[in-house]
């Protein structure tokens, strides 16, 4: 069960101070000091603006990475950036995202930050909130790797990506996190034509280690590179394997469906607590309160109050940050208005 009913919540990401765009593309005229300084910055706005907009999770706004998976490439050894396979011109889409050459084994001898990430927010955040932090699936990042000498396809790569990615998470329980979500956006993308229950597979065994420990989530959607997307929009093809994921909470994309399938969300509720993306993020519409209460009471008739949560579709990091303000505003009023007409507070 959620800990808040009809708790409000955020994926991970949030969107860029313009200032920190604006410094990360001058690094070279900083220093360590002054790095540092801008980093905890960013961070103490992505706070204030989750705490202001009155979410009951906030995360640190992923504001120390570029990118939700691409960050992670530099920590892991065996890469090498590849420019020749990227789209350089015309309208922005996914292979305009950045990929890599694998050159060697793949390691990440110094772990891949997500738990320096944490420490910070623990140490930022304001008490009463409960934090939350983000890392990537070992199938999801593997997206961005090109299969050759030492892996022959992207299973191959994902194998080598999960002991990567449990050994971070096993380092985040070890820190204290009370809740972790596991991004695996590439695996909702492609279930209409991948092996799903490979898929639960891989994920069961990423999180196997730290099952039972910490509270265990997870977000599906249809990706959001510069507000698009690239999978195939349902989440039907995810059941029934899907609900054998080892997790506490799935998150799916439902604005972006229009709600079209949402009486599916009953048979996720059966077996997880279910997170429904109710703001657009893909939209510069602004929802209004009375918006999100609509679409929060669609969500009731297939998920409880207790078993719910409220979400963006997706990460905020690819809305600007006057609208992810006004966004989740109406969200968090929505949920507690909602609360309040069922007699939850």
């Amino acid at each position: 069960m959620q800990p808040i009913p009809v708790k409000t919540t955020v994926v991970g990401s949030w969107p860029f101070p313009g200032w920190l765009e604006f410094a990360s593309s001058n690094l070279h005229q900083l220093g360590k000091a002054d790095v540092q300084e801008m980093i905890e910055d960013a961070v103490k706005c992505a706070i204030h603006d989750q705490v202001a907009a009155g979410l009951d999770v906030i995360t640190d706004g992923e504001q120390t990475r570029l990118d939700f998976n691409l960050s992670f490439y530099g920590f892991i050894k065996g890469i090498e950036p590849n420019h020749e396979e990227t789209r350089k011109f015309g309208p922005p889409a996914h292979d305009q995202r950045g990929k890599h050459t694998i050159v060697a084994p793949l390691t990440a001898p110094k772990g891949l930050g997500a738990v320096e990430e944490y420490e910070r927010l623990k140490r930022l955040a304001p008490p009463g909130k409960i934090l939350k932090v983000s890392v990537p699936g070992p199938y999801t990042l593997s997206g961005r790797l090109l299969p050759g000498e030492h892996y022959k396809d992207r299973w191959d790569i994902t194998e080598a990506l999960i002991p990567i990615v449990a050994s971070e998470l096993e380092k985040l329980v070890a820190a204290g996190a009370a809740e972790i979500c596991i991004d695996e956006p590439s695996m909702s993308c492609y279930a209409y034509k991948e092996d799903t229950r490979r898929f639960v597979d891989i994920f069961n065994r990423t999180v196997g280690r730290i099952a039972g420990k910490t509270r265990i989530a997870t977000h599906l959607c249809f990706g959001n590179f510069k507000g698009r997307s690239v999978g195939k929009k349902t989440i039907a093809p995810m059941l029934p394997d899907f609900l054998d994921m080892n997790v506490d909470e799935i998150h799916t994309e439902m604005t972006v469906l229009n709600f079209a399938e949402v009486h599916l969300l009953e048979r996720f509720a059966e077996k997880m607590d279910v997170a429904v993306g109710v703001i657009d993020v893909k939209s510069y519409y602004i929802e209004t309160v009375e918006d999100v209460m609509e679409r929060i009471s669609r969500c009731l008739k297939y998920v409880p109050a207790e078993k719910l949560a409220v979400a963006p579709d997706c990460g905020m990091s690819q809305t600007a940050r006057w609208a992810t303000r006004q966004k989740l505003g109406a969200m968090c009023e929505a949920a507690e208005k909602t609360r309040k007409q069922l007699g939850l507070v």
